[in-house]
């Protein structure tokens, strides 16, 4: 199988290996329905520097039955007396995504949704994005996953709830059309328990599909989201909301401004420590080196000529002379000057004993 490395948005951003991670801020419907919440969560998604915001679009008559939309939705949760009418209730119109698609993009955020029914995916294809969500939920929908491949947008999938085989048939629905896939590892539970996560799953889908792979976080912390970039995450994708305790199921595990920001600080961070791969001396490290380390002294003062053993010598601070790498090189060497004790041991101070057997074969 062909392995897809990154993909290329229309705008130009690159996400896949070796590029910098994707940080992704789902505002999906933690909006309220509010048009004016969802520009201020916009808002503080750029200031808080991240790439991109992801919206969610349903419309309700092709996402549920009648009797889905009629079952009663009373929790302390409920936007409406029915199912149908609170999903309603959290929804914009696709006129309403268009200005915050634009207003987005004005902050050079990419905008992107995902649609969770073939009338949504129409309407948000007719606001010419350049990415695509398909959420953990549609990804066994494959009549809908044909639907988004058909469009020729790059598509982010994300895998929660989903076996290997589950995945493996939408991917392959996928790639039947193009490559420009990025699937996320993705444990759908709200909030999700760290001991769930399986972070190292995110290698056994990228072994497994030759493809970039992401993480989607609904963890109530940060550090999964930050240590996933360490596996080489290409993407983070966090739900985000202003407050954690406003009206809905989504809150508890989204991440407000100020947490956002210090997650995106953190996988800047992640990633500047992961320039090096080889073991490498710096120069700030050889200036401590030279302060911590020690050197081979004398200690005690010796004649000239004398055979230096272990007795003659100890380890002190500074490291002003040969280091103690070298010690048994220096013991058994020959004095060839007077030394005082703890006066550090010099190349020039002795002769080892492999240099007096090469001038004796030499002479």
């Amino acid at each position: 199988m062909k392995e897809i490395t990154h993909i290329t948005l229309r705008s130009g951003v690159e996400i896949g290996k070796g590029r910098p991670c994707f940080v992704v801020a789902e505002i999906g419907n933690n909006h309220q329905g509010e048009v004016e919440l969802a520009r201020k969560m916009i808002d503080r998604v750029a200031e808080a520097g991240a790439q991109a915001v992801k919206f969610q679009k349903r419309c309700t008559e092709a996402l549920l039955t009648r009797e889905g939309r009629a079952a009663a939705y009373t929790g302390r949760n409920s936007f409406g007396p029915t199912y149908g009418e609170h999903r309603d209730a959290l929804e914009l119109g696709i006129r309403e995504i268009a200005e915050l698609k634009e207003y987005a993009e004005s902050l050079g955020l990419v905008f992107f949704a995902s649609a969770w029914d073939e009338p949504s995916l129409d309407q948000i294809l007719g606001l010419d994005v350049e990415l695509l969500k398909i959420s953990s939920a549609e990804l066994v929908n494959l009549p809908l996953v044909r639907k988004y491949a058909l469009a020729n947008v790059p598509i982010i999938m994300s895998t929660g709830m989903s076996s290997l085989e589950e995945i493996d048939a939408a991917v392959e629905t996928i790639r039947e059309v193009h490559d420009d896939l990025i699937l996320l590892h993705c444990n759908s539970t709200y909030p999700c328990p760290e001991e769930q996560i399986g972070l190292p799953v995110i290698e056994s889908l990228r072994e497994r599909y030759s493809l970039p792979v992401g993480y989607s976080g609904h963890e109530r912390g940060l550090a999964p989201s930050v240590a996933s970039v360490a596996l080489n995450a290409c993407v983070v994708e966090r739900h985000f909301t202003m407050d954690k305790t406003m009206k809905g199921t989504d809150h508890q595990a989204s991440l407000e401004p100020q947490q956002l920001h210090d997650m995106v600080a953190m996988i800047r961070e992640v990633e500047s420590s992961m320039q090096v791969c080889g073991k490498k001396v710096f120069p700030e490290e050889q200036a401590a080196a030279k302060k911590l380390r020690k050197c081979i002294v004398f200690s005690r003062d010796l004649p000239a000529g004398h055979v230096l053993s272990e007795s003659d010598l100890t380890t002190r601070c500074p490291r002003v002379g040969v280091t103690p790498v070298h010690w048994n090189e220096v013991v058994g060497s020959t004095l060839n000057r007077a030394v005082q004790h703890e006066e550090p041991v010099q190349w020039d101070y002795i002769v080892s004993r492999e240099r007096e057997c090469v001038d004796a074969a030499t002479s």
